[in-house]
């Protein structure tokens, strides 16, 4: 039995939620291992829309166990939420095929606020998060303050933990100007809902131990993509987390043997929501065009997605830092229309060219990138299942994009259905 792990190439939003929900079909465990609720995927099950924020994709499939891992921080109230939402659809959720990790970071009220102050404060040097909380969290978990989930059993250590985490929080939001945050209406409004959490939180190592030696499938989800990773992404503009794919080995608690197969889902051209560097971004009419037939708008925030020519520079060199076996390409039917497409095979840098991304943020806002020109198909690939059924333009695409990027084509999405996708490999096979 093989153990996926899923991961996005480029800035997230390369269409996780399609392909997550094929796998997870397959799969018999479905686990989220980094992030928070700023990343959103999208499944059309039987014509109805679910937009999960926090639950693992494989919440909406019956017998399936869904796993919240330790390297995700969550919001309770949104967590709660989101379940009551995906109930009202007619999806069971409870504590048999819900599980989350009791050593999950929790994002708290000032972590949200903290994320707008900060946001604001910046203008135009701001970083375009989802002013979710979601960095202040992470900081409190690396700065070994934060409220875990295990930390809602007892009253008089949940009292202890947010008094050491609002001495740090009040000290800053005094230096900026900014009203004291209370402790004692959080404490109450965090005992409130502690019962609802704590049904649901298990050591999830011991769990995922226990389904490998049962020989259970299981998939690991990665949210945003790894080009926003806080190590290797474009920072500062990145998110606070590893989106790499061997952080499912430590937001999980299992190891690296664990991993057989890693997926890398890469959409046909490109997109990023927010601020940063975005080599090829397109803004004329090709690049409105892409946005309005591949509806470029985030799931979660509903923010214009940024729109571009495929950097096959990035994508070569998120592949190697990942280790990704084969990719997933999502939305080839939104290029259906154009008269030409191209590819970046190269960056010019001052005058010089180069085969990577440099890590020097300035360097990243300069390069200029070389394309290879393709012609279009110009004739719809919309709904269709077979690789040697493409327009021959197309498959020239797809072949010279395999070839550059390294790594070999497993599937190719010709819709947001499900079922219209070209399948060449199977990664649980």
């Amino acid at each position: 039995m093989k153990n996926v792990v899923i991961v996005g190439t480029q800035w997230g939003d390369e269409g996780k939620g399609k392909i997550v929900d094929w796998l997870s079909s397959e799969a018999d465990v479905v686990v989220r291992f980094q992030g928070g609720h700023n990343a959103g995927h999208t499944l059309v099950i039987d014509g109805i829309t679910y937009k999960l924020r926090l639950l693992p994709s494989g919440i909406v499939r019956k017998n399936k166990i869904s796993i919240i891992g330790n390297g995700v921080v969550v919001d309770p109230w949104a967590l709660l939420d989101e379940i009551k939402e995906i109930k009202s659809k007619g999806v069971n959720v409870d504590k048999s095929n819900l599980i989350l990790s009791e050593s999950a970071n929790l994002i708290l009220p000032f972590h949200k606020e903290m994320d707008e102050i900060r946001e604001d404060a910046a203008g135009k040097a701001k970083i375009g998060t989802t002013r979710r909380g979601i960095g202040p969290a992470y900081e409190d978990k690396i700065g070994r303050r934060s409220i875990r989930v295990m930390d809602l059993v007892s009253e008089s250590n949940l009292d202890h933990r947010l008094e050491t985490v609002l001495i740090h929080h009040n000290a800053i939001r005094k230096g900026l100007g900014k009203k004291i945050f209370e402790k004692d209406q959080l404490k109450k409004d965090l005992l409130k809902i502690a019962p609802e959490i704590l049904k649901f939180s298990q050591p999830v190592w011991k769990k995922i131990d226990e389904y490998k030696s049962k020989g259970k499938k299981i998939l690991f989800e990665g949210a945003q993509g790894i080009l926003l990773d806080v190590d290797h992404g474009t920072y500062p503009f990145v998110t606070s987390s590893n989106t790499v794919a061997s952080s499912a080995a430590t937001g999980t608690g299992c190891g690296p043997n664990t991993i057989n197969y890693v997926l890398g889902i890469t959409k046909a051209y490109t997109t990023r929501v927010g601020e940063g560097p975005f080599p090829t971004e397109l803004k004329d009419k090709t690049g409105e065009l892409l946005g309005t037939r591949g509806k470029e708008f985030g799931t979660v925030t509903s923010r214009k997605r940024r729109c571009g020519w495929f950097d096959g520079v990035l994508v070569r060199q998120t592949i190697k830092i990942s280790g990704i076996n084969g990719i997933a390409l999502t939305k080839l039917d939104v290029l259906d229309e154009l008269d030409e497409i191209k590819m970046c095979i190269a960056y010019e840098l001052n005058g010089k060219k180069t085969d990577h991304l440099p890590a020097a943020a300035d360097d990243q806002l300069k390069v200029k990138p070389v394309y290879k020109v393709f012609k279009g198909w110009k004739s719809s690939t919309k709904g269709i299942k077979e690789f040697d059924k493409l327009p021959e333009n197309a498959k020239n695409y797809i072949k010279d994009l395999e070839k550059f990027v390294g790594a070999k084509v497993s599937s190719i999405s010709t819709s947001p259905e499900r079922k219209d996708t070209v399948l060449i490999e199977n990664p649980f096979n």
